[in-house]
């Protein structure tokens, strides 16, 4: 039997594709050329799908894709149960972060908060025993403090140059995030001849690359 691997355009992909190569996995065409969305790999058992990042722990869970690769950002915000999660990747490192204005007023009643990460935000809020008001948005979170939306935002942050060139800056660190080998529960269990060893390979050369 075949597997299916899910993997989203972008940082994720290009950091993953070399960790793939060590087990004799590499793309047959160049995706970023390409308007397919399936692709044959250098394994005639492997088959690569490209799908938007917040899609894949969806098409993993539901057994459309055997494997994927996702943010842990897009897994707290999903909920992961219903796949296995056995290996941090270690790539497409970022933070996921609260921010706001860097000369802020004084905060005074239900705060509002921009985001697209509603699930983390409420649960991140409601840990401390705050009630917010929290407006999904798709993009430009920055934009939000700045118009008046919204008092603070909660999203991922790499270096924080696009805070600072906004005029916010990080307030709270909710969580440290890197990409994470996600698998179907009963893919694990029908093919755990062919995933395990692809794991141990992936595990490997994450060991390697951080020597």
């Amino acid at each position: 039997m075949s597997l299916t691997l899910a993997l989203s355009k972008g940082r994720i992909l290009q950091d993953t594709l070399p960790l793939l190569a060590t087990a004799g996995i590499k793309l047959l065409e160049d995706p970023e050329r390409s308007r397919k969305l399936i692709f044959p790999t250098t394994r005639d058992d492997v088959r690569i799908v490209i799908i938007r990042a917040t899609d894949v722990p969806t098409y993993v869970e539901n057994g459309a894709a055997d494997l994927g690769v996702a943010g842990k950002d897009v897994l707290m915000e999903h909920g992961a149960d219903g796949v296995y999660e056995p290996l941090d990747l270690c790539i497409a490192r970022c933070r996921l972060m609260v921010a706001g204005p860097v000369d802020e007023r004084a905060l005074q009643g239900r705060l509002r908060i921009a985001t697209k990460f509603v699930n983390i935000a409420r649960a991140w809020y409601a840990s401390k025993g705050q009630q917010v008001d929290l407006i999904k948005l798709y993009g430009s979170m920055e934009l939000a403090p700045l118009m008046g939306l919204a008092d603070r935002i909660v999203d991922v942050v790499d270096t924080g140059k696009t805070l600072t060139e906004n005029g916010l800056e990080p307030k709270e660190l909710i969580a440290t995030i890197s990409s994470r080998l996600i698998i179907n529960k009963a893919s694990m269990r029908r093919q755990h001849a062919s995933i395990q060893p692809l794991i141990d390979q992936l595990e490997a050369a994450v060991a390697m690359s951080g020597e």
